[in-house]
């Protein structure tokens, strides 16, 4: 379970839509249209961006060392799991 991901994944979703949606209206696009776009870009891409970041972290983390690999017990950790 990487929970740096989770709480990144708030942070990246927010940067992503609104820099979209400031971009369009910079270049002169005021609707409804654009702004649910880029906010559907922006919650499609949240996590996948969460999870680069955070595997950047840690890997240059010298202190950082992963006990298993994260892919070793299926997408869903368990409840008292350790950080991947």
């Amino acid at each position: 379970m990487d929970r740096l991901s989770i709480l990144l994944s708030l942070l990246s979703g927010a940067l992503i839509t609104g820099t979209l949606v400031t971009a369009a209206f910079s270049m002169g696009y005021y609707n409804w249209w654009v702004i649910g776009g880029a906010a559907i870009i922006g919650w499609l891409t949240a996590w996948p961006s969460a999870y680069f970041v955070s595997r950047l972290i840690k890997d240059n983390d010298p202190e950082w060392s992963p006990h298993r690999d994260p892919m070793e017990h299926g997408p869903i950790p368990r409840l008292n799991a350790k950080e991947v």
